[in-house]
């Protein structure tokens, strides 16, 4: 909490501007990608800087150079997709629990980057998000997913890996990229305005034709695998 009054605080001139900003990028009738991601990066950008977070990046060369792919993560806080927002050249929407979604500015982001709500207590609702989330990855939008399902709270461990989060990229055939968030839960879950650097990598993907024999938790727990390899390495 410390961290997010100290990043209004030294946005509070510009803070009217990035939330009517957002909220437009949203809500415009020609709406444009591109434009949108750009406007909603250099928000989160100027908030990391305000709120004295660093963030480093390795194997950005590891995003597939055509679009239409999946980020899994592991899932630490609310400050992880602020990670992926400065560190991602290519535009990408996420998937977001329900209790998530009416965060401010968080909910202007959503409507920003059309990413999308959905309420793990509703089977019905939560296979048409599966299916929404293939048939738009199918048109070439790039998405980020939390395997978890929810935070650990475990600082840098991770939580068992939910086979039904990779039922998307199954339906669509697509490339999974494995991700490891280091230190992503500091910014926001503990209570200090201390500068932190939070380090963010991008695995080489998995290509449908490695994983398409593959049941789905088996897909969650190579994945799983990979990601604490790379925390290993590069936690240090």
């Amino acid at each position: 909490m410390k961290r997010i009054i100290l990043m209004v605080l030294r946005l509070i001139f510009r803070v009217p501007y990035y939330i009517t900003g957002i909220w437009w990028q949203g809500k415009r009738k020609n709406y444009d990608l591109e434009k949108s991601y750009a406007f909603v990066k250099k928000v989160t950008m100027a908030a990391n800087k305000a709120g004295r977070v660093k963030i480093e990046s390795y194997g950005l060369e590891n995003i597939p150079e055509e679009n239409g792919f999946i980020f899994f993560p592991n899932h630490q806080g609310l400050f992880d997709v602020l990670v992926f927002l400065e560190s991602c050249p290519r535009p990408f929407a996420f998937v977001i629990k329900k209790e998530a979604s009416n965060v401010i500015l968080l909910r202007q982001v959503i409507a920003a980057l059309r990413s999308i709500v959905i309420d793990r207590e509703d089977i019905r609702q939560s296979l048409e998000v599966i299916n929404q989330v293939a048939a738009e990855v199918k048109k070439g939008r790039n998405f980020l997913i939390f395997a978890e399902g929810t935070r650990s709270k475990m600082g840098n461990q991770l939580l068992p890996f939910k086979g039904g989060t990779f039922k998307s990229a199954v339906k669509a055939k697509c490339p999974i990229v494995p991700c490891a968030l280091i230190d992503s839960f500091k910014p926001f879950d503990r209570n200090t305005i201390a500068p932190v650097t939070v380090k963010l990598i991008y695995l080489p993907p998995i290509y449908y034709e490695e994983y398409s024999s593959m049941k789905t938790p088996m897909i969650a727990d190579m994945v799983k695998q990979r990601i604490e390899t790379a925390i290993a390495e590069y936690g240090q």
